[in-house]
């Protein structure tokens, strides 16, 4: 199929809009289940002339990565001009989190370990997600709503483990996602809350929990 040539700014443009598709049908079905072929039909190219924009199917999906991670940060940003309230940004980032997460099918953790690279990526924006929440903790404490005896290093390194251990795990085959998810985060947040911060988790719980699934 000859296709026409396309403007740097035209190629650009078709990069991003790729990438975005492609983290949906990702997210959506899993890795495996996509083909460079499903994606370049669903834009009308060539198989070629995706390959001459991403090298390889990993190539695409650690893109897909860096984009939701730039996506994140951009959210942050935005929520950090709205309040300072520590515990609030943390909850909305949460409710963010699991959100994203209900509209991620568990095959894509699944597969996801089948991409070492693009596994590594998602480990690194993890991780660096992991280290503005320790900050967050720490400002929160400051404000009262968490614990001062609690080394948030130590333990936020527990709860990333714990992740890692959930991507990596059979548990959610005997488990909704999301239930384990949401087990994990909510027992550790009230685990380092003040009675201040107490109050307002269990508030932000009780909401969260009346929303239709």
């Amino acid at each position: 199929m000859n296709e026409p040539t396309r403007h740097p700014s035209q190629r650009r443009e078709l990069r991003e809009k790729i990438i975005e598709a492609a983290g949906r049908l990702f997210a959506g079905h899993g890795i495996k289940s996509i083909t460079m072929d499903d994606i370049a039909a669903s834009f009308g190219i060539s198989k070629r002339t995706l390959y001459e924009v991403f090298a390889d199917k990993e190539t695409l999906l650690i893109e897909c990565i860096h984009h939701e991670v730039e996506r994140e940060e951009a959210y942050l940003k935005g929520l950090m001009e709205q309040t300072d309230n520590v515990l609030e940004v943390l909850l909305r980032r949460y409710q963010r989190s699991i959100e994203r997460f209900h509209d991620t099918n568990k095959k894509f953790f699944e597969d996801i370990q089948k991409y070492p690279r693009a596994l590594e990526c998602l480990r690194r924006g993890n991780n660096r997600t992991s280290e503005d929440a320790v900050n967050f903790f720490r400002e929160g404490v400051r404000q009262g709503y968490f614990r001062e005896d609690v080394n948030f290093a130590i333990i936020n390194q527990l709860v990333r483990a714990q992740m890692d251990i959930l991507m990596e795990s059979d548990i959610c085959k005997e488990f909704p996602f999301l239930e384990v998810y949401e087990s994990i985060m909510f027992t550790f947040l009230r685990g380092v809350s003040t009675p201040k911060g107490a109050v307002e988790l269990e508030e932000f719980i009780r909401k969260h929990r009346q929303q239709p699934r």
